[in-house]
């Protein structure tokens, strides 16, 4: 470059009036080189000098005209401006580059091509697939491509799932089994357990599902009994439903550890399912004669009365009952009313307490709470008084009636008690007494107790009395 830049100086000498007006632009920090005239070729600065000082200065003013020259040429590479050996210029013009800033972020074609459409006609840059509205048809295969295979022409690609091991088997269906028992859908189980590569565990869905169920509640087991009914035939065949039953018998002695009520659960969801045409009617006589342990013949002899009930009217397909939400209001206000009396007769709160929670219904514990004041006002002598209040506190105590339904079952009672009064006279007089009992034993605040209506009747004993006013007694 530096060869060059001497070789075009030589063939164009430079005048200092020339370099004046060529490189004397703004680029100096001081606002520019001031050049004297060549007319003046002795005097520099108003001094006289020698023609060897006059030689010097040339040759400073050509090293400056080559830093210049190499610094545009470097900024104006591949504009097509070049020298050659004898400085002739091979590409552009003669005049000497200049420096030129407006140009310096310029993203303008420097060739002066194109017209200014997008690339590859808008199919280019990051993230396109090809022009919008672009439909791309079945690609052909390339017979002459040198990957090409013949044996892969008519190859089917599939998604291939594998088996669950027995490990992965418990991770993967006990949440589906679990979920279940929220949203009662057997549709949605039948959706996901055909998604998994059961493989030879498919038979050990339904122990699963039933070892879960035994140690949920009654609804839970309802649940458990349908779904068995609607997985066989569409996930599970008749056969894989009693190879689930015989491990389910052969597990007894150790599902007992857990659930002592096991054999008669496992009786109970075989008598179901030979009900509901799952497992076949002899699947119990195969077992006459080949049992040796005890809580399987526990099992089975369940099963056996419960199947020779059903002939004489008892309905199986209901026998784990329906859950608290899927009852009929009026079904569980007898069940309550039922639940009252027995607790009147026998005086076990612990076992009302039971009862009252197998119901499954903790928002309707407010109902439970108006029969039992109910029962109260209605009754004669003071027994029923003191063991409704006892088992109100009972229950209070251990949270199983919260106190919002224990509060509204005492509003509903002020808002009836003038229906109550035409049926029970002293109606009123009881229920201030109750509510003041229950409040000194902290069933009911001081707010609740304050609510109590009560009837301000006034009369006049006699005419004798001189107009004295006297309240109501009973």
């Amino acid at each position: 470059m530096a060869t060059d830049c001497e070789a075009w100086l030589n063939s164009n000498p430079v005048e200092a009036e020339d370099l004046s007006d060529s490189f004397a632009s703004g680029d100096e920090d001081n606002g520019g080189v001031v050049i004297a005239n060549k007319n003046i070729n002795n005097e520099i600065n108003g001094n006289w000098v020698s023609s060897s000082s006059n030689s010097i200065h040339e040759a400073r003013l050509k090293a400056k005209a080559k830093r210049r020259l190499r610094k545009n040429s470097s900024r104006d590479s591949g504009r097509g401006d070049s020298l050659s050996d004898n400085g002739e210029v091979v590409r552009g013009s003669a005049v000497a580059p200049t420096s030129p800033k407006s140009k310096l972020l310029d993203r303008k074609s420097r060739l002066g091509k194109g017209r200014g459409l997008p690339k590859k006609g808008g199919a280019g840059g990051k993230g396109v697939w090809g022009r919008s509205g672009e439909v791309y048809g079945p690609e052909e295969v390339d017979q002459k491509d040198p990957n090409y295979d013949e044996a892969q022409e008519n190859c089917v690609y599939e998604t291939v799932v594998p088996p669950l091991d027995e490990g992965d088997f418990e991770k993967t269906v006990t949440p589906i089994v679990q979920e279940y028992f929220e949203h009662g859908d057997t549709n949605e189980v039948v959706e996901l357990l055909a998604e998994l590569n059961l493989g030879p565990m498919q038979s050990e869905v339904p122990s699963l599902a039933v070892s879960l169920a035994l140690e949920a509640k009654a609804s839970q087991r309802e649940l458990t009994s349908r779904l068995l009914a609607d997985l066989c035939g569409s996930v599970l065949s008749h056969g894989d439903m009693e190879k689930s039953f015989d491990k389910l018998l052969r597990e007894l002695p150790d599902l007992v550890l857990d659930t002592p009520g096991a054999p008669q659960l496992v009786g109970q969801f075989i008598a179901r399912a030979v009900s509901d045409q799952i497992l076949s009617k002899t699947y119990i006589e195969g077992y006459k004669g080949r049992v040796d342990c005890e809580y399987t013949r526990a099992a089975l002899d369940r099963a056996a009365v419960l199947l020779k009930m059903s002939m004489g009217g008892l309905r199986i397909d209901n026998q784990w009952g329906a859950g608290g939400g899927q009852r009929p209001v009026i079904q569980l206000i007898k069940e309550m009313n039922l639940l009252l009396k027995e607790f009147i007769l026998s005086g076990d709160s612990k076992e009302a307490e039971r009862c009252l929670q197998d119901l499954e219904v903790p928002h309707f514990h407010h109902e439970f709470v108006y029969e039992a004041i109910v029962m109260v006002l209605e009754s004669k002598g003071e027994k029923t008084f003191k063991m409704v209040l006892q088992l109100l506190k009972s229950l209070s105590a251990s949270s199983v009636i919260t106190v919002d339904q224990m509060k509204r079952g005492y509003e509903r009672v002020y808002m009836d008690i003038a229906e109550i009064n035409i049926d029970v006279p002293r109606a009123y007089f009881i229920l201030e007494q109750f509510v003041d009992k229950s409040f000194s034993m902290g069933v009911i605040d001081e707010k609740l107790r304050d609510l109590c209506p009560c009837r301000g009747r006034k009369r006049f004993v006699s005419e004798g009395d001189g107009g004295v006013v006297k309240l109501e007694s009973y």
